[in-house]
């Protein structure tokens, strides 16, 4: 009977290319990361792309191009790999604080600071007490506002107000308070007034509005201070909000100033009588 060589029916892995080896036609190596297939049968045939004894049956790609093996290109704690116009790339590590930036389409990516103009430097709350003080200004600002939610008193009709802290952190009281608000108020039983002014003219404080212990009758207040750290000017005041008590809706708006020319470092919130309680307050710098 006549026999048929009919040669490897399967490739024949041989693992990493030895020249000392002999192949077979259909044995398989590996080099450099690709792998051949043995088209000739010979011994000490160095591997390549094309030649008499080798075909190639997969080749690596260029390393940090195809996702195969990025560490020739992230080489560092923090980089960053994207696609620019000819394949991956790194973004190495920003400097501490900065945000990722997109440069829109057709742009690459880039590292930016940011903007510091306007800032929140805190929040709080306080319980029930008699004044609540913060001192938050510095002279990265000249203006400060301050959001208040949740103003509310021990009983109906506790009386809130504000005054400035002196550079030891402590409210200054004297009488250089000046300011005049407008507003009304409406009640549950349809009364009214409009118009009403609150003046407090060489005054111990500056006022706010009434505010209740009722969880529905709180104060909400929008403060803007300005240039409290200069002590060549006055420190100017812009109060919009209100308050609520005994089913009175209070409205309260206006501005003063602290009569003398002293630097300020925060604010002292007081109840007149009684106790108050702040549930919420923000505080933001702007430059």
């Amino acid at each position: 009977m006549a026999t048929i060589n009919l040669g490897a029916i399967k490739f024949n892995w041989k693992g990493a290319y030895n020249s000392s080896t002999s192949y077979a036609v259909d044995d398989v190596v590996s080099s450099g990361g690709n792998s051949y297939v043995c088209i000739q049968a010979h011994s000490n045939q160095a591997v390549g792309n094309a030649t008499a004894y080798w075909n190639i049956m997969s080749s690596a790609g260029t390393n940090g191009t195809n996702g195969t093996d990025l560490t020739s290109t992230l080489t560092t704690q923090g980089d960053i790999l994207y696609r620019d116009g000819s394949g991956l790339a790194k973004l190495g590590a920003g400097t501490s604080g900065q945000v990722l930036q997109t440069g829109g389409s057709g742009a690459n990516p880039s590292w930016t600071n940011v903007s510091s103009d306007f800032v929140r430097l805190g929040f709080g709350s306080s319980g029930m007490t008699s004044s609540i003080s913060i001192d938050f200004f510095t002279t990265d600002y000249d203006i400060y506002k301050v959001f208040v939610t949740g103003l509310n008193g021990s009983s109906p009709g506790v009386e809130s107000a504000l005054r400035f802290n002196s550079s030891a952190g402590n409210a200054v009281t004297g009488s250089n308070y000046r300011g005049i608000f407008t507003g009304g108020y409406r009640n549950n039983s349809g009364g009214t007034s409009a118009g009403q002014q609150i003046s407090d003219w060489d005054d111990s404080k500056m006022s706010l509005s009434n505010v209740s212990n009722q969880d529905y009758e709180q104060g909400n207040h929008e403060i803007t201070i300005f240039r409290p750290m200069n002590a060549s000017v006055r420190t100017k005041i812009i109060v919009s909000g209100g308050g609520y008590e005994n089913n009175h809706m209070y409205s309260r708006h206006g501005q003063g100033y602290y009569n003398s020319t002293q630097a300020h470092t925060g604010l002292t919130f007081l109840a007149t009588s009684g106790n108050i309680a702040i549930e919420h307050m923000e505080v933001y710098g702007i430059k």
